[in-house]
């Protein structure tokens, strides 16, 4: 699977079926070769004068399931 794969997969916490957005960024482990985490924008309040939350960081472990279109996630 290659990057651009992933960014195009919907994030769904199963915790509360919320919809995080997509993956925009990765975090590597350079020693051991993988991946450590994905990151997902924040979202951003156009009636907050546009504030944006900061990125969710989602540790690989609290992947659950990489299907065709969405990568399923338990974070709290």
């Amino acid at each position: 699977m290659t990057f651009s794969e992933l960014q195009n997969k919907d994030v769904i916490n199963i915790r509360d079926c919320r919809k995080l957005g997509r993956v925009c960024n990765l975090e590597f482990d350079e020693c051991k070769g993988c991946i450590c985490k994905i990151m997902v924008p924040g979202s951003c309040k156009l009636f907050n004068f546009l504030r944006c939350d900061p990125e969710i960081s989602i540790c690989w472990k609290d992947i659950r399931q990489i299907g065709p279109d969405i990568i399923l996630v338990d974070i709290d």
